[in-house]
């Protein structure tokens, strides 16, 4: 498999062919198609609602759809969670009383990555499948592929690489023969987060470099951003070079701030905090996970909760908090993250007991919620599949 990866990425005419375009945001239509994908969260915000009111007065509601996407996806990037949470599911009414399934689609594909983002996985699997099959119906290829990508996505969050591997792969193959920069670099960054988790650095940090460099001739910010983080990482836990890793972090902060791009915000802050860890500088790697965590409670993100409490628990531990503590902390997160359906953090925390010479941990879920928990890609169908593979996207 990985094989075939390097394969892919070192074909250096379909990147060019990819960089070239400039990076579109397909989720601003309507009166909104003008704004870029680098426009500032509360300009999208602040112009999607008064394009949405002028919608609404004129009894437009294909554009009170439009436009209502745009208000949903601004709120959910902001961390402002049951804001965006009305307003993806009024654009789907709109949608729906316009008999428009396109944008029926794009809704259900802002409401299934809003499920995902606050841990709600079986739902957000059943909304982005509907996406994919609504955008299908509607002739949206562009919504049915950012769908297709929202699925390989939560599988690969969950931690079922073998289940999202070969679709990340196919999203890839296709993002690059349309010469969609936006998608290239989400799909190299996926690829490269699992080649990562699974300690296959080299291969994590080329494909996070082509990432960076694809979205930087783009001009796609939040893309780029989330590839620096991605370097640091990889850099910080394989070479071990401290300041490259928090240079690198402090660059995509920068465009973090200019976006007003919440949770990639937190999530450099927490990553900020694994370089300092590493480097053994815990009361510094402290600070930043109490940060990180106190950002991800504001917008209600069980994820980065549950992975800056587990930063703050090893750093605590390192500064002298009590073996028992420390054994409740773990195990309570490990029990948070197996009721979420995090997989790959939930052996983390097991990872992090034998590091801290505290384990084994006692197992109060046991294996029964873990399979609970587990990811129902087989839900989404052969033929939804099938809509991954480069010939059914064109």
């Amino acid at each position: 498999m990985a094989g075939q990866v390097r394969q892919g990425h070192v074909r250096e005419g379909q990147v060019r062919e990819a960089g070239r375009t400039k990076a579109s945001a397909p989720e601003y239509q309507g009166a909104l198609e003008s704004l870029s994908v680098n426009a500032s969260l509360p300009e999208v915000l602040a112009k999607g609602i008064e394009e949405l009111r002028a919608a609404e007065r004129a009894g437009d509601r294909r554009e009170e759809a439009r436009c209502g996407l745009a208000v949903a996806e601004a709120c959910r990037r902001l961390g402002r969670i049951d804001e965006a949470d009305r307003a993806w599911k009024a654009s789907y009414r709109a949608a729906r009383a316009a008999g428009h399934e396109g944008a029926m689609a794009w809704a259900l594909w802002s409401g299934g990555t809003l499920a995902r983002q606050r841990g709600a996985f079986r739902l957000a699997y059943r909304l982005l499948r509907l996406a994919a099959e609504t955008g299908e119906r509607g002739g949206d290829v562009v919504v049915r592929g950012y769908s297709l990508a929202g699925l390989a996505e939560t599988g690969r969050i969950q931690g079922d690489y073998a289940a999202v591997r070969r679709l990340h792969e196919q999203l890839l193959a296709e993002a690059r023969r349309r010469g969609e920069a936006r998608h290239t670099v989400w799909a190299l960054e996926g690829i490269a987060q699992m080649h990562r988790n699974t300690g296959e650095y080299d291969e994590a940090l080329a494909l996070f470099e082509e990432a960076a460099d694809t979205a930087s001739r783009a001009e796609d910010k939040r893309g780029w951003a989330w590839a620096l983080r991605g370097i640091a990482d990889v850099v910080s836990v394989r070479d071990g070079d401290v300041e490259r890793a928090l240079g690198l972090l402090s660059r995509a902060e920068e465009a973090c701030r200019e976006m007003r791009l919440s949770s990639a915000l937190a999530y450099n802050h927490k990553m900020r905090g694994n370089v300092l860890y590493r480097a053994g500088r815990y009361e510094q790697a402290r600070e930043l996970y109490a940060r990180a965590l106190e950002e991800f409670r504001e917008m209600d993100e069980p994820r980065g909760t549950a992975l800056s409490r587990l930063g703050l628990v090893k750093a605590s531990a390192h500064l002298g908090a009590a073996a028992a503590h420390t054994v409740a902390e773990l195990a309570e997160l490990r029990t948070t993250l197996d009721r979420i359906g995090l997989r790959h953090a939930r052996d983390m925390v097991d990872k992090a007991a034998a590091e801290l010479g505290v384990g084994p941990l006692p197992d109060e879920s046991g294996d029964r919620e873990r399979g609970a928990a587990k990811p129902v890609l087989p839900a989404v169908g052969a033929e939804a599949l099938r809509a991954a593979d480069v010939e059914g996207l064109r």
